[in-house]
């Protein structure tokens, strides 16, 4: 078939955009132990993700307060849905639809009716849904970092689900990083990267959705900064000497 994604690597500064990104953040994770990761580290990631997830929607970011279980209600079920969020791996990578679906349910359960858990409430967003898991399931030359940007763009602009589209869009560009091998013990904080850039996330969201090409162009080189800057937030050991930044 097709690669789905050829087109979108063939954007002028796009592959370089992301290929610098990716260099830099594999130097950084080198460089700050990430061969000496633990569990502790990618669960401290995933709780940091949460929190910038749950921020950028509005909660109050509270990460201490997070690890006591008294932050606002949004990011406790941030919080709740990142503590399977991994396990979905597998399944992102032949049932995509089904671990997006998963992911929804664990962030909106009890916050939402029951009968609107993981279900689409609108045709149009569940169309745009099924187009995307047919896309990442297709054999592509695209690097992980950009795919993990279209999966975040086309899960929050489709807004299929009833609540939290894009604490799911969100959750699941992580499933990519640690599926494409881009990030495989879920140390990096993308969710910071996108939280730092302020009104520029949203802004290029809708960009994204309502500009055509243009707009992915512009959102796809800002995904390289904040993917970037999520580095940065990265939870490990900082370096005891120079290195260089992504």
């Amino acid at each position: 078939m097709p690669d789905p994604f050829s087109a979108l690597t063939a954007l002028d500064g796009v592959p370089s955009a992301f290929a610098a990104t990716r260099d830099g953040l594999d130097s950084l994770l080198r460089d700050r132990g990430l061969r000496r990761s633990t569990p502790e580290m990618t669960a401290d990631s995933l709780l940091l993700g949460a929190a910038a997830s749950a921020a950028i929607d509005g909660a109050a970011y509270d990460p201490d307060g997070l690890r006591r279980g008294e932050a606002d209600p949004l990011a406790l079920a941030a919080a709740r849905m990142t503590t399977e969020l991994l396990s979905l791996v597998p399944t992102w990578q032949t049932a995509p639809l089904q671990a997006i679906a998963r992911i929804h349910a664990l962030v909106a359960r009890g916050r939402v009716d029951d009968d609107v858990l993981g279900r689409p409430v609108s045709a149009d967003g569940a169309k745009r849904l099924g187009t995307l898991a047919q896309a990442v399931v297709t054999p592509t030359q695209a690097p992980g970092l950009l795919v993990a940007a279209v999966v975040h763009a086309e899960i929050a602009t489709a807004r299929a689900f009833a609540s939290d589209n894009g604490i799911v869009a969100r959750a699941a560009e992580r499933l990519v990083l640690v599926a494409k091998g881009v990030d495989p013990a879920s140390l990096t904080v993308p969710e910071a990267g996108h939280r730092a850039a302020g009104a520029g996330y949203p802004k290029l969201l809708a960009e994204y959705e309502s500009d055509g090409t243009a707009g992915v162009h512009r959102w796809l080189l800002y995904a390289a900064q904040a993917y970037a800057d999520g580095a940065e937030a990265a939870p490990v050991d900082p370096p005891k000497g120079p290195r260089r930044r992504a």
